[in-house]
This record gives structure tokens, C-alpha cells and sequence, in this order.
């Protein structure tokens, strides 16, 4: 998105325990994200995420508001710091690559 982007992670069947796992795991990455903590996908992908420093260096410039979804939910990732969009839009592409999810509207 031109001002940041969202992540988006929906159950495609009903799944009430998948789905409280999903929202539980969203409002997490709300926390730690604007914290500036982005230590969980460091570990998750065993490597250096693209746009994370920059991330954290700019958190007070950055909102993540986590909202539920039928299904889900969905993390949605705002700057208008054009630095601080760069970041997000590299280190979404970059989980859109490692977990071979394509971008939805």
C-alpha cells in the first residue's frame, strides 16, 4: 500500500482454535513491532529480514493496528515517513517470498 501495507492471514475452513491462534499471533507482532522488537521473524527465518533495522529505527513513525477478520485477521502496517515505507514494503516482500504468499487486493 502507498502508506505502508498489512499482513493478512485467514483460515479458509472454520477453524475457531486456528483462528484464535492467528489473532493471538497478529496482536503479538502488534506489541512487538511497535516496540521495535522484531527479534520473532529474525528467529523464524534464521536470518537478517530485509527493512527491520529501518523498522525499528523509525517505530515512532510507524502504527500497527491489529483488526480480527472472519477467519482471521490482519495487521495493518502505516507510515508516512517515506524511509519508514521503503522498510515496510522490503520486508513485506520479502515474507510474501519466504512463505510464497501472493499479494491480495
Amino acid at each position: 500500500l502507498p502508506d505502508g501495507g498489512r499482513i493478512v492471514f485467514v483460515r479458509k475452513i472454520d477453524d475457531t482454535a486456528g483462528v484464535t491462534k492467528i489473532r493471538v499471533h497478529l496482536r503479538d507482532m502488534q506489541r512487538a513491532f511497535g516496540s521495535g522488537d522484531f527479534s520473532m521473524p529474525m528467529f523464524i527465518h534464521m536470518k537478517t529480514v530485509p527493512g527491520v533495522k529501518e523498522m525499528a529505527d523509525l517505530r515512532s513513525h510507524i502504527t500497527y493496528t491489529e483488526t480480527d477478520l472472519p477467519n482471521g485477521g490482519e495487521l495493518r502496517i502505516k507510515t508516512t515517513d517515506p524511509t519508514a515505507i521503503d522498510a515496510v514494503h522490503r520486508f513485506l516482500a520479502f515474507q510474501r517470498e519466504e512463505h510464497h504468499a501472493g499479494s491480495t487486493p
